[in-house]
């Protein structure tokens, strides 16, 4: 089971947002900042507790610090996920087969209205 501490970091809305950015690619603070809305202690907290999780990598770029998702923490949590989509497909195929097998019976289709001009 993944750490609780990834559980944390994910259960705010913010750093999930975060998150999807970083998915698309790296990116220095100030285009986090800007592209999620925040002010930049706020999310310099938010890009922390994601580091702490695991979940980001930080690098030193000149003066500008670089943001990127690391796959890792992540894998895991797919790992995990995994039995669970599986049980959810189950479900899915069987609720498609039983439909598949239901008649297309519309001869009890209520009728539409008509209007009188």
């Amino acid at each position: 089971m993944p750490d609780a501490t990834l559980w944390s970091a994910l259960a705010d809305p913010h750093r999930r947002a975060i998150v999807a950015l970083l998915l698309q690619r790296p990116r220095p603070v100030g285009e986090i900042v800007e592209a999620c809305g925040l002010s930049q202690p706020s999310t310099s907290k938010h890009l922390k507790v994601l580091r702490e999780a695991g979940l980001v990598r930080v690098r030193q770029d000149a003066q500008r610090r670089v943001y990127a998702l690391d796959p890792a923490p992540i894998a895991e949590l797919d790992a995990w996920l995994a039995p669970y989509r599986e049980l959810w497909n189950r479900s899915l195929d069987a609720l498609g087969r039983r439909l598949d097998e239901t008649p297309d019976d519309t001869s009890h289709a209520p009728e539409e209205p008509t209007t009188k001009d």
